[in-house]
């Protein structure tokens, strides 16, 4: 029985071109498999920081129930939630609220967005505070706070670019208009407690005894509910005050 003769090894350039691209694959498959888990990134940092929809549950199980239907998004009077784009991994499609560009109308009709959940992943117990804050209010740099520095403020609390909206009780209670055409005069600057629509859950507070120091420090009370009507409307840039989500109220 005649044996089958061996194929001789392909020459050395062959073998080398053959390294090349078996390295190259190798590097591209790496770098696929990198860029994937990139997508985890952005969500692990950002569960901490993205501010949820009132009425969220649990970071996980939120993430669990919510269908990314955009219920929440549709019914929202201000277009305040907005949902995770491609650059949040994992979490595309997931509402969330970016309080400084546009905060949540707490004060809208039974709080729209709950209503409209279908899944419960925004709970429908409004009864339970707790469970309906989004977070808590923090003054996070006081040095440019302008109360803080007994300062009034006059003009477009963002400027005239800006196009937030709120519901001003004094303009139409039901209908949001821009923050740019409701200009501000005011000889101590108290946009974050004036335009709250949480009644009590900022003061002001004297920063001494001295009845000629105008100088106030924002408080933050028990009632607030991180909606970020605060963070949006100061008219600092960065603001002074931010929302701390899924923070829960804590007496100073």
């Amino acid at each position: 029985m005649s044996q089958i003769p061996k194929r001789p090894p392909p020459p050395a350039h062959v073998q080398q071109e053959a390294r090349r691209r078996f390295l190259r694959s190798l590097l591209l498959g790496g770098a696929a498999v990198g860029a994937a888990m990139a997508g985890w990134l952005p969500v692990l940092g950002a569960q901490a920081h993205r501010l949820r929809p009132p009425g969220a549950i649990g970071e996980d199980d939120f993430l669990a129930a919510c269908i990314k239907c955009g219920q929440c998004v549709q019914v929202c009077p201000v277009e305040a939630i907005v949902l995770s784009d491609i650059t949040d991994g994992f979490g595309v499609g997931v509402p969330h609220i970016a309080a400084r560009d546009q905060a949540c109308d707490f004060s809208c009709d039974a709080v729209q967005c709950i209503l409209a959940c279908p899944t419960g992943a925004l709970t429908h117990d409004l009864s339970k505070k707790e469970e309906v804050r989004m977070g808590v209010a923090r003054l996070d740099k006081p040095e440019i706070c302008l109360a803080h520095q007994g300062l009034g403020f006059k003009g477009q609390a963002r400027g005239a670019d800006y196009a937030g909206l709120h519901r001003y009780e004094a303009v139409d209670r039901w209908k949001p208009i821009p923050i740019a055409d409701h200009p501000y005069d005011l000889e101590l600057c108290d946009l974050c407690v004036r335009e709250c629509p949480i009644e009590g859950a900022i003061a002001l507070v004297p920063l001494s005894s001295d009845a000629a120091d105008k100088r106030r420090i924002p408080e933050i009370r028990q009632s607030c509910v991180g909606c970020g009507m605060c963070e949006m409307i100061c008219p600092t840039e960065p603001a002074a005050i931010v929302i701390d989500s899924r923070a829960q109220w804590r007496p100073a």
